[in-house]
């Protein structure tokens, strides 16, 4: 019979943080054996969890020419840090890895976003406030991901500002307007597969419409749909989105060991 002690142990176990549970989420969106743009912060947390439970054949490209067939040997805070370029599989120039994309053989890409709008385009050089017009760093390399991997998922913050009808700038395409705007434009393929933010993961259809797929534990439905800036259309099969499984939690906890990326 369990003890308390081993209870209260059990159960811290098995709570978790909003960062653990979006690394989970975007983790699982990893299928083996692809090839993927990683990308800083919480996607490169979820390319270790992948490659330690479901994906053990993926490959992590880095912006900076940086391949990697197994994840860094300890955490990184930029991608240019020693332990990425340590044991990795090539060290080759921007170019090379972009070159990956225009033929067509990154499967997934990893994205963040000041604002992302009803369609999927991504915003990250310039929004407008109260304080008039603020610039961002802009494109880097989002625009050339978007664009040409197979597929691209964003991670950002769950809010009306974050989540308008339509972007204040189209720095990286989505969807466009809707169906078929990508092929009208000469994108052979890709778009926009998911949205997970702090409060939901949202998923684009045929139509290029994104759609509420699920809801994190813990949040209303109606909280979800009041901070999005538009009328957000709800799947007829949401669910709540599953919880970091002990394995995952497990490898999250190994890597970012003081919470850096997912406190």
């Amino acid at each position: 019979m369990a003890t308390t002690a081993d209870s209260v142990s059990a159960k811290r176990e098995q709570s978790y943080t909003l960062g653990e549970l979006m690394v989970a989420s975007a983790a699982r969106e990893i299928r083996d054996a692809e090839v993927v743009f990683v990308g800083m912060r919480l996607p490169l947390i979820a390319f270790v969890v992948a490659k330690k439970t479901h994906a053990p054949n993926a490959v992590g490209l880095f912006e900076n020419g940086v391949i990697r067939a197994t994840p860094a040997p300890e955490l990184i805070y930029t991608m240019a840090d020693p332990p990425n370029i340590r044991g990795a599989t090539q060290c080759l120039d921007m170019l090379s890895v972009m070159s990956l994309l225009q033929s067509g053989r990154v499967h997934l890409g990893f994205l963040g976003a000041a604002e992302v709008d009803r369609f999927g385009n991504l915003n990250s050089t310039e929004v407008r406030g109260a304080k008039g017009l603020t610039r961002l760093p802009g494109s880097g390399g989002a625009c050339d991901i978007a664009s040409l991997a197979q597929r691209f998922v964003v991670l950002l913050e769950h809010s009306k500002e974050r989540l308008p009808d339509r972007v204040s700038y189209i720095t990286s395409p989505g969807n466009g307007d809707g169906a078929a705007w990508r092929q009208r434009v000469g994108l052979p393929r890709g778009g926009p597969a998911a949205a997970i933010t702090s409060k939901a993961v949202l998923r684009f259809g045929e139509d290029g419409e994104a759609c509420l797929s699920s809801v994190h534990p813990g949040v209303e439905i109606e909280d979800v749909l009041r901070n999005t800036g538009w009328k957000l259309r709800v799947s007829d099969e949401l669910t709540s989105t599953p919880e970091p499984s002990p394995e995952e939690l497990r490898a999250i906890r190994e890597y970012d060991k003081d919470g850096f990326w997912t406190k």
